[in-house]
């Protein structure tokens, strides 16, 4: 152990604090009298030289705060440190061990990380390359649907009914107009107070609102039922006419909802027969630009571009360029005198009238036509009224049907349910020709069929029961007519019966 150390390069030992307090020396410059002295080979102390202070002060103090001592106790401290100074140094070589270890901890988990990272850094790749292949996909449905955004359908949508905007609209109006008709009738009270309010304010001048209020209401108990009548009469009339209005607005927004069903089932099936009429051909065609009106008149140059018209032909005639003919076109306009630009402006004011009566002539042209399409959208809502209402008609006769058939059938089973209860001994009616054979047949079906349905039983009876001739289906009639005439019979003579027992019990 202490070869191995004296081959090794003696670094900067630490020292340890004695006991009496003392500095710990400073550091050494390695030597061979030292290596000797840590193996423990010179057995006598030499003197410890003491290295160059880089400050003078600094080691006089040192000097003068260390306590004098005799040199037999200078040769005992030596002795004891030159022993211990082994012991600290196998410490060291221990910590530095540790060191190394701990490095080579950290050096495995720092490559540990870096594998992750790198890990994690092709994943990121595949990620980017995936989404530029995502990218340009989305890039090919959005040219798919640039495409698609050019459909135009040549399906007239009905303007059936109302939207919620113009509903509001026509409420305001009726309101500012006042229509006496679509506004909730008042009470004959209330139209009775508006009568006497003021003869009641001219009473009691200094009574508010509540207290006149109750004055009002305390005369209406006591007024007779020949004063009340007028205002009764005025307020049915107006509620008759009130309730005519509305059930005829409700009846309109009925027969509007139901021509606006059909009409958007039809729509929908033309538009969808247009749309994949269009999506076969819209990879062939190619994108066109929205038509202006040609009819529209253009708007006039300025006088600055009647002159650069007049001049570019003798510039380009000179080889100039565009922009040079621009460039110097602008500066003789600069230049030019008021008198030398007058015959360019008359010719552009007398332009701007002329585009203006054109205009104007355009603008009566667009209202005539606005017009003319108003009239004929008004026809066309009449036309689709009088479909609304026929086909509300042809409704309230079905659900009238409906009603008629459903009372019907509720007052046979009522009259059932009576004759059940009514007496149990009243002789039942018989069974019909028809009847009478499904019995036999459906006997015979479930015997060959077992595990029928009865839906399927009840069509195969009605097949077999088609398919007899006229001598089969005469032997069950001659049976229910036999049925028939017992069941009259009994009939008659039930009736006699109950005639004679109400006659010993009226």
């Amino acid at each position: 152990m202490a070869q191995t150390v004296a081959e090794m390069t003696i670094g900067p030992v630490p020292t340890k604090k004695t006991r009496n307090n003392r500095k710990a020396l400073k550091e050494k410059n390695s030597s061979a009298k030292e290596a000797n002295i840590l193996s423990g080979k010179v057995s006598e102390p030499s003197p410890i030289p003491v290295p160059p202070a880089d400050n003078p002060e600094k080691e006089n103090h040192e000097s003068l705060s260390q306590p004098r001592s005799s040199p037999k106790k200078g040769k005992a401290a030596s002795k004891k440190q030159s022993k211990k100074q082994p012991q600290s140094f196998e410490n060291d070589l221990l910590e530095m061990q540790e060191k190394l270890q701990q490095l080579t901890l950290e050096k495995d988990k720092a490559e540990e990380l870096l594998k992750a990272k790198d890990e994690m850094l092709k994943h990121k790749e595949e990620e980017l390359e995936n989404r530029d292949r995502q990218h340009e996909n989305l890039q090919m449905e959005l040219k798919k649907l640039q495409k698609l955004k050019e459909f135009k359908p040549t399906v007239t949508f009905p303007i059936i009914g109302q939207s919620l905007g113009d509903k509001e609209q026509d409420k305001k109006e009726n309101k500012k107009k006042g229509c006496p008709e679509k506004k909730k009738p008042s009470p004959p009270y209330i139209l009775w107070c508006k009568d006497n309010w003021n003869e009641a304010k001219k009473e009691n001048p200094e009574a508010e609102f509540k207290e006149i209020s109750n004055i009002l209401g305390a005369k209406w108990k006591n007024i007779t039922a020949e004063e009340k009548k007028p205002y009764e009469e005025k307020y049915q009339a107006e509620k008759e006419v009130y309730l005519q209005v509305t059930a005829k607005e409700k009846r309109e927004s009925e027969a509007m909802k139901l021509l606006e069903e059909e009409h958007k089932q039809k729509t929908a099936m033309e538009l969808l027969e247009q749309y994949l009429h269009f999506k076969q051909a819209a990879a062939k065609e190619t994108k066109k630009k929205k038509d202006k009106d040609p009819l529209k008149p253009k708007h006039p140059m300025s006088s600055f571009f009647l002159f650069t018209n007049d001049r570019r032909a003798a510039l380009l005639a000179e080889k100039k360029n565009v922009l040079e003919v621009a460039r110097i076109t602008g500066e003789e306009w600069k230049n030019m005198t008021e008198e030398q630009k007058g015959p360019y402006e008359e010719m552009a004011k007398k332009n701007k009238e002329k585009y203006l009566q054109e205009m104007e002539a355009y603008k009566q042209k667009k209202d005539e036509e606005a017009a003319n399409l108003r009239k004929e959208e008004e026809e066309h809502m009449k036309l689709q009224k009088h479909e609304a209402f026929q086909l509300l008609k042809k409704k309230e006769k079905t659900e009238n049907i409906i009603k008629k058939t459903k009372e019907i059938q509720q007052k046979k089973k009522q009259q059932q349910k009576e004759d059940k209860k009514s007496d149990p001994n009243k002789p039942k009616r018989p069974a019909s020709s028809y009847l009478l054979f499904s019995k036999d047949a459906r006997k015979n079906l479930l015997e060959e069929r077992p595990g029928i349905n009865n839906s399927t039983l009840n069509a195969l009876i009605s097949v077999k029961w088609k398919e007899l001739n006229e001598v089969e289906r005469k032997t069950w009639n001659d049976k229910a007519a036999e049925a028939m005439e017992a069941y009259k019979k009994e009939l008659e003579d039930y009736n006699k019966s109950a005639a004679a027992t109400l006659d010993q019990n009226p």
